[in-house]
């Protein structure tokens, strides 16, 4: 099958890149030769501190990838699709190297990938670079863009994103924080990575509408991911007697705070944490300590939408990973799904599936209502990018289980809430 792509570009990459990438972790035979495939690659951290994003991956693709069996139709002709998903290991340079192998190796037509920075921005700018229609989300749209170098105007040629921003988590969290009456003293934790830096930027971060907000954040820092003493943040905390926390983390530097918070005697009101506290496998690990806990909350059971390629409620999608798994649903289950509801919507749209240009050319000119809510990249903050809604959560413990209850949505009134908010 003929490709319309950069030999010159692809040959000298292929040239100079290692494949080092694992084996598929998933893919279909290609039933009928007659019949075209449409090659998919995945890219997601399976394994490493960031691997809960990933928790929920064999139930989405195997769903995903049964529902496509039947293939799909472009232009009158019927699309075999194939998706090979490949783990990042939490890590933004094999993230990159498995991106480089799904484009050289597996010439694959269309690249996704979800889980923060660490994976989103490496495979982004493979498929930029090698001018792959590429899919992104999971990500706050802010390091995505900037951290990508993007320039407002001007944006990129074959790469999309679909998410929320920091406005809307900062909003989410005010509006939670806000309605408890807790002195505005507020503590802030940011690792030196993508993700902390953006969100403790002075300008793009949460600092600046903290203060309009007239919030009090003291901000002692970055710290190294995998920290292993936090005793200066804390007592930096307890100096001002900060009541909130906030900030975002990774699971093993929460847990190593939150240990050291309890042994140092230091006992904010509120602690809202972006990223680590997203998982009910963490909040459990946490025991007791976890009740109360709260984070942004992206996709819930209760979240009013649905899937436009099944069809099936975000209540029914959570339930049927909870019976295929016995797990507890997770976040990333309704955003995992809705890249491939994209995908499919750009593949019978596309004017020419054999020209990756024409390819991704369809996905700006998508609107489709996902089991996320609308992607509609006509709609956003910038280019490449369109919004999705952001409510905020507490977990509460109810018996031996913790349920994520929604207690502030005054920024997306279409997801109700659940709960009420309650101090630690």
């Amino acid at each position: 099958m003929t490709r319309f792509k950069t030999p010159s570009r692809r040959g000298f990459l292929a040239g100079g890149t290692a494949f080092l990438a694992a084996p598929a972790i998933l893919h279909s035979t290609r039933a009928y030769a007659q019949t075209p495939t449409l090659r998919v690659g995945h890219v997601s951290p399976r394994t490493g501190p960031l691997a809960g994003f990933a928790e929920a991956d064999d139930y989405v693709l195997g769903a995903i990838q049964d529902r496509f069996s039947a293939g799909i139709e472009n232009n009158g002709k019927t699309w075999n699709i194939e998706i090979i998903s490949k783990d990042s290991q939490s890590n933004p340079n094999r993230a990159a190297e498995v991106a480089a192998d799904l484009i050289l190796g597996d010439e694959v037509d269309i690249i996704v990938a979800a889980s923060t920075p660490d994976t989103v921005n490496p495979v982004s700018d493979q498929a930029e670079i090698n001018e792959v229609p590429c899919i992104t989300t999971d990500c706050p749209w802010q390091p995505y863009f900037f951290g990508r170098n993007g320039v407002p105007g001007t944006g990129f040629d074959y790469t999309y994103h679909f998410f929320w921003g920091l406005e809307d988590v900062i909003g989410a969290f005010l509006d939670m924080w806000d309605s408890t009456g807790v002195t505005k003293t507020v503590g802030g934790l940011f690792p030196n990575d993508a993700d902390g830096n953006a969100w403790g930027d002075a300008e793009l971060g949460l600092p600046k509408p903290l203060a309009t907000a007239g919030y009090d954040l003291t901000d002692p820092g970055r710290y190294q991911p995998l920290n292993d003493d936090f005793s200066n943040y804390i007592n930096a905390f307890k100096e001002v007697g900060a009541e909130i926390v906030t900030g975002n983390m990774i699971a093993p530097d929460f847990a190593t705070f939150w240990a050291q918070a309890a042994q140092q005697g230091f006992n904010p009101k509120i602690v809202t944490i972006g990223k680590a506290l997203l998982f009910p496998s963490v909040i459990e690990s946490l025991g007791d300590r976890g009740d109360g806990l709260s984070s942004e909350v992206w996709w819930s059971p209760s979240h009013p939408f649905n899937s436009s390629l099944t069809g099936a409620s975000s209540k029914e999608l959570a339930e049927g990973y909870t019976a295929a798994s016995g797990r507890t649903w997770t976040q990333p289950i309704g955003f995992k799904h809705a890249l491939f509801e994209v995908v499919a919507d750009v593949v019978k749209r596309a004017a020419d599936l054999e020209d990756y240009a024409s390819i991704a050319a369809a996905i700006p000119e998508t609107k489709l209502d996902t089991i996320v809510g609308p992607v509609d990249w006509s709609n956003g903050p910038i280019n490449n990018v369109t919004k999705t809604p952001l409510v905020a959560g507490q977990w509460q413990k109810e018996g031996d289980a913790f349920d994520l209850k929604i207690v502030a949505n005054s920024h997306a009134p279409q997801i109700a809430t659940t709960g009420e908010m309650k101090l630690l």
